[in-house]
């Protein structure tokens, strides 16, 4: 199974926010659109970095009393790991492992193809096994007409 299969299922919108954004405004954001990441664009629209629900979580516990003023461009992460919609779901499930991750957004010809989480990773999978166990299931109780 490849990326671009749970693309074509959960589709390709991303939540986004600017690195002038600040942390407060970045947590509102998080609770309206119920994601896990956002990731923080450049003027010319592109990716600059991105920002977790745990990278807030520090900010809070370091500057609590900034969470209005300070930009996410100081908390996000900057070294970002993308992957492309040709990945096979475990390698890119390997990467997030390796480098304790939870979302990876998805680059297409240099440009946002949408963003992966760990949670659609494990959905698709075991959409996936459960598929095939029926299939064997239905093969050895001789369903299927041979």
């Amino acid at each position: 199974m490849k990326v671009k299969d749970i693309l074509a299922e959960k589709g390709t919108d991303v939540a986004t926010i600017t690195g002038d954004t600040t942390v407060w405004q970045a947590m509102n954001k998080f609770a309206a659109q119920k994601v896990g990441s956002l990731l923080v664009l450049g003027g010319t629209g592109n990716i600059i970095g991105i920002i977790a629900a745990r990278d807030v979580l520090m900010s809070v516990l370091k500057h609590r009393d900034k969470l209005d003023t300070m930009p996410v461009s100081e908390i996000m992460t900057k070294d970002i790991i993308v992957a492309s919609p040709d990945d096979d779901l475990d390698y890119v499930e390997a990467i997030m492992t390796e480098n304790r991750i939870r979302h990876v957004p998805i680059i297409e010809n240099k440009a946002l193809a949408g963003i992966v989480s760990i949670g659609d990773l494990v959905k698709a999978q075991l959409k996936q096994t459960s598929v095939e166990n029926r299939y064997l299931r239905d093969f050895i109780e001789g369903k299927y007409p041979a």
